[in-house]
C-alpha cells in the first residue's frame, strides 16, 4: 500500500504547485482583463478584487490528472470512461464559470449550464446505476432514473458550494477537508475491501485536495484574487463527480463479498447505504446554508436565488466574530461532520466515535457564543504569533500613543464601511452591478 500512497502524494502535490504557481499570472490577467467588479452592498471586502481564480485551479486539475495517467497504480483509473467524462463537464462548468465571472451570466441560462455540464458526464458513463437501501437491499435504476439523480446531485453540489463562497478561504478550506474526508473513505473501500471500481473516485478527490490547497495561500485574508464562479462551480462539480462514482460504481452485492458477509457489509457501508446522502454529509454545512437560504427567501416572497446577506457566515461576522475566527469556525464544523460520518462508517458500533463528536460539538458552541473572545499567547511566545494575539501592554505603558491610536481610530470611524456581503455571486444567483451608495461618499 506504500506505492500507491507515494503516487497520491505525487498527484496531490503537482495539482497544488500547479495551481499555485497559475494563480499569480491568472490574477495579473484578471486585472488586465478587468475582471474586477465593483464593491456591491453586499461584499465584505473593501477593495476591487480580481477573479477568476478558477482558471488556476482548472489548470492544476488538468495537471494532476495528467501526472495520474503516467504513474503505475493510477494509470489503471485512466481505463475507463470516469476520467474523460470529469474532464468534459469541468470544461463546460469552467467555460461557463469565466463568462459569468467577466460580462456576468443570467441566473437560468447558468442553471442550464450546469445541468448540461452533469449531462455530458452522464453520457459518458458517469452516472448512479444503483442504490442500496436498508430492510429493502439493491435497487436497480432505470437510464432515465439515474440521469436525473446524477444530474439533480451535482447541480445540488455545485450551488451549494457556490453559496458558501463567501469569505476570503472559506469555500476552498472547507472543500479541502470534505475531499481529505472523502479520500480516506473512497481509499479504504480499494485498498481495504480490494473494489478497484473506487479507485476514480479516490483519484479525484486527491487532485480536488491539490486545487484547494494551492489556490488557498492567495485566497486567505486578505484575499488578493477570489476563485469566482469559474472555480466554486469547477469544485463543486468534482467533489459531485467523486460522488456519484464511488455509489454509482461501487457494487453493493461485491461489497457484502469482500467484507465477508451481510452482517459485516453493513457495518462497512453505512454511509453507501446513504448514497446520495454522502456527499451532503462532508459538504453539510454548505448545503445546511443552501437550504436555509432557499427556505428565507422564499417565505420573504424573493427568489430562492436572489443573493441576501443571511448566510451563515454573515450571522457569524453579524454577532461579533472576526473575519478569521468566522472563516475557523465554519472549518471547524465541516471537518466535525465530514470526519465524524467517515469515522462512523469505519466502525459504527463504537459509542467513542459518538461520544467524541458530542464533546466536538459542544465546544463548537462554546466557540460561537464566545465571539468576543480573542485567545492571547503568552509573553514569551509573542513574536511568533500574529499581533492580534499579542497583548497589549503598549497601549498602557504609553498612554499618549494609545490616545493617538484612538483619535485616529475615531477619524477612521467616520467613514462608513460597506456592509458585510458575500464576496461571490451564487451560482444561479442575479449578478447586479451597482456601486453602494456609501462608496460614492468615500475617499478612497
Amino acid at each position: 500500500m506504500g506505492q500507491p500512497v507515494r503516487e497520491y502524494l505525487l498527484t496531490l502535490c503537482v495539482t497544488a504547485a500547479v495551481t499555485y504557481l497559475l494563480t499569480g499570472p491568472v490574477r495579473k490577467f484578471a486585472i488586465a482583463a478587468g475582471a474586477m467588479p465593483e464593491i456591491r452592498a453586499r461584499d465584505v471586502h473593501r477593495e476591487p478584487t480580481p477573479r477568476l481564480g478558477g482558471i488556476a485551479m482548472f489548470g492544476g486539475l488538468c495537471a494532476g490528472l495528467l501526472v495520474a495517467s503516467h504513474l503505475t497504480n493510477l494509470k489503471s483509473v485512466f481505463e475507463t470512461n470516469e476520467p474523460r467524462a470529469l474532464l468534459s463537464g469541468a470544461a463546460l462548468i469552467w467555460i461557463l464559470g469565466v463568462l459569468d465571472d467577466k460580462w456576468g451570466v443570467d441566473a437560468l441560462v447558468k442553471l442550464g449550464g450546469q445541468m448540461i455540464a452533469a449531462g455530458v458526464m452522464v453520457l459518458q458513463g458517469l452516472t448512479i446505476l444503483w442504490i442500496p437501501i436498508p430492510g429493502v437491499g439493491t435497487v436497480s435504476l432505470t437510464p432515465m432514473q439515474g440521469t436525473l439523480l446524477t444530474v439533480a446531485l451535482v447541480v445540488i453540489t455545485i450551488n451549494a458550494v457556490n453559496f458558501v463562497d463567501g469569505l476570503d478561504g472559506l469555500a476552498s478550506g472547507m472543500v479541502c477537508i470534505a475531499a481529505a474526508a472523502f479520500f480516506m473513505y473512497a481509499y479504504r473501500m480499494w485498498f481495504g475491501y480490494g473494489i478497484e471500481a473506487a479507485a476514480p473516485a479516490t483519484l479525484f478527490s486527491v487532485v480536488l485536495m491539490g486545487m484547494c490547497l494551492g489556490f488557498l495561500p492567495h485566497n486567505m485574508h486578505p484575499a488578493r484574487i477570489f476563485m469566482g464562479d469559474s472555480g466554486s462551480m469547477l469544485i463543486g462539480l468534482v467533489m459531485a463527480a467523486g460522488a456519484v462514482s464511488v455509489t454509482g460504481q461501487v457494487d453493493p452485492d461485491l461489497l457484502n463479498l469482500k467484507a465477508g458477509g451481510l452482517r459485516e457489509a453493513t457495518h462497512a457501508m453505512v454511509p453507501v447505504y446513504i448514497p446520495l446522502l454522502l456527499p451532503l454529509t462532508v459538504i453539510a454545512v454548505p448545503v445546511a446554508d443552501l437550504l436555509l437560504a432557499i427556505v428565507r427567501r422564499t417565505w420573504q416572497g424573493q427568489s430562492p436565488f436572489a443573493a441576501d446577506r443571511g448566510h451563515l457566515h454573515h450571522r457569524l461576522l453579524e454577532i461579533g466574530h472576526s473575519h478569521s475566527r468566522a472563516v475557523l469556525i465554519m472549518y471547524f464544523w465541516s471537518a466535525l461532520i465530514a470526519f465524524g460520518a467517515v469515522a462512523y462508517s469505519a466502525n459504527n458500533a463504537s459509542m467513542w466515535i459518538v461520544l467524541g463528536i458530542v464533546l466536538l460539538s459542544a465546544v463548537g458552541l462554546v466557540l460561537l457564543l464566545l465571539p468576543r473572545f480573542t485567545p492571547r499567547a503568552p509573553r514569551w511566545a509573542e513574536r511568533m504569533v500574529p499581533p492580534r494575539y499579542r497583548r497589549l501592554a503598549r497601549a498602557v505603558v504609553d498612554p499618549a500613543g494609545a490616545a493617538a491610536e484612538a483619535a485616529a481610530a475615531e477619524a477612521e470611524g467616520e467613514r462608513e464601511p460597506i456592509p458585510a456581503g458575500i464576496n461571490g455571486a451564487t451560482a444561479i444567483g442575479d449578478r447586479s452591478r451597482f456601486v453602494d451608495r456609501h462608496r460614492a461618499g468615500s475617499h478612497r
